[in-house]
């Protein structure tokens, strides 16, 4: 039994059944939906629609390369419903959820089945309910782990139409020209100095949505204290909070592009990354938010080329949930309570959707290999899965937080020994990336489902 359709989830039950072992997998919505998913599709983005750096010398790119060597289901799915995203790997969200959900309704050995799962069953189960786990599943767990269930707050990115902005203003342009259009895979509004000053003034100024109380709706089990946020994805008038400069040296940061009318780099710039295969929509990349709606629409429409912007989606806040899994979970996404029991995705504390899928297919192939018989594989702590399987299973239990996957996750690399003091930063992540694509070869061939 796998429960919960969404990345991990997905990714899991796939695994298992390649491995010609049947899989129930459960899927609450539509019957019963989550306070950000819209739609009954498996495998539902609900935040940006990049699963980061497509770079094999970038931690995300490395990840998803680990992926399609290991037989990934999603990251197949998000190689064919791929959008222009410069060197990213972005998808049409709705095209790849429905790649995703054929996959997986014709497989012969799933059988999905649409109703909420209110408790862990006793048999091999795999638990990968997102971090919008239901209260009622959620109080199972807790009182399963005997320990406490930890939360922060998540936000969305709004969606504006494209034929909104003000391509007079607004220019197409890849950061340092990466993409694979000549005139850029992404959309750029430029900002001099004091538009960027009035931009910020305006962001802080505006009202934000009052998050709900999530301890209620847990009833129980939920650490009490302040509203916490995950560093990856934190609201962006939090950040302008931090300085007025913050925005224009994080989600606004102009490196690497020059606005083709002036020759000159912007002071701050709002990118658009293309969020469907129709070209008709796209994203403000890094600009989650919980402003209230008209407030988002008052305070973007000030910014120029999106003065006449019209809004497919607003951003919004939601709750994370995510158990404590140092204290829980072994590296081979089994519960330490029970053999039988795996954890997969974001409600383990791993961040980002390629984290999630990697935790799907290491508990899938676990889970298959346990049934069978053989031995529970954990996965090298040299390449980039096994890193961060590693963190999430070995972090202080005291300060555990959510983590994607970077290259200081993994084993330091030996010193030069031509007289050098350190590599550089591209000679590092070069040889992270193939010392990870040599040592993943023996788990490959182990875990293969042929």
């Amino acid at each position: 039994m796998v429960i919960g359709g969404g990345l991990a989830g997905s990714e899991a039950a796939w695994q298992i059944a390649n491995r010609g072992i049947g899989v129930t997998l459960y899927e609450m919505r539509p019957g019963k939906q989550t306070g950000a998913h819209t739609g009954s599709m498996l495998s539902e983005l609900v935040c940006s629609n990049s699963l980061g750096s497509n770079l094999p010398d970038r931690a995300s790119g490395l990840l998803k390369e680990e992926l399609r060597r290991l037989g990934s289901l999603l990251i197949s799915c998000a190689d064919v419903t791929a959008v222009p995203a410069g060197g990213a790997l972005a998808v049409d969200r709705d095209a790849f959820a429905k790649c995703v959900t054929e996959k997986i309704d014709r497989h012969p050995h799933i059988r999905v089945q649409r109703q909420e799962q209110l408790h862990v069953p006793a048999e091999t189960c795999i638990v990968a309910s997102g971090p919008l786990t239901s209260p009622a599943l959620s109080a199972d767990i807790r009182t399963l782990l005997g320990t406490e269930q930890l939360f922060f707050y998540d936000a969305l990115s709004p969606i504006i139409y494209k034929d909104s902005i003000d391509m007079d203003i607004a220019f197409r342009a890849s950061r340092y020209q990466r993409g694979d259009t000549e005139s850029g895979d992404y959309i750029n509004c430029p900002l001099n100095e004091a538009e960027y000053n009035s931009f910020v003034t305006n962001l802080l100024d505006a009202e934000k949505i009052p998050l709900r109380d999530f301890e209620q709706e847990i009833q129980s089990g939920v650490l009490a204290g302040a509203h916490r946020f995950f560093e990856g994805c934190i609201p962006v008038e939090i950040l302008a909070a931090r300085g007025r400069d913050a925005l224009a040296y994080g989600p606004m940061r102009p490196v690497g592009l020059l606005d083709p009318r002036s020759g000159n780099r912007p002071h701050a710039v709002i990118q658009l990354r293309q969020d469907n295969i129709a070209d008709t929509l796209y994203n403000l990349v890094g600009f989650q938010t919980n402003l209230k709606w008209g407030e988002q629409r008052r305070v973007l429409r000030t910014v120029p080329g999106m003065e006449r912007a019209r809004f497919a989606r607003y951003g919004m806040m939601h709750r994370n949930t995510f158990i404590n899994s140092p204290a829980v979970l072994l590296p081979t996404m089994q519960s330490r309570v029970r053999n039988n029991l795996f954890f997969a995705g974001q409600i383990t504390g791993v961040e980002g959707y390629v984290g999630n899928v990697a935790t799907g297919l290491l508990a899938g192939i676990n889970a298959a290999h346990l049934m069978s018989g053989d031995h529970c594989v954990t996965l090298p702590r040299d390449t980039m899965s096994g890193a961060l399987c590693h963190y999430v299973t070995h972090a202080d239990i005291s300060t555990f937080q959510p983590m994607k996957a970077n290259f200081g996750l993994m084993p330091t690399l030996e010193p030069p020994t031509n007289g050098r003091k350190k590599w550089t930063k591209r000679e590092r992540y070069n040889m992270y990336s193939n010392r990870a694509l040599k040592s993943l070869e023996p788990t490959r061939k182990l875990t293969s489902d042929t």
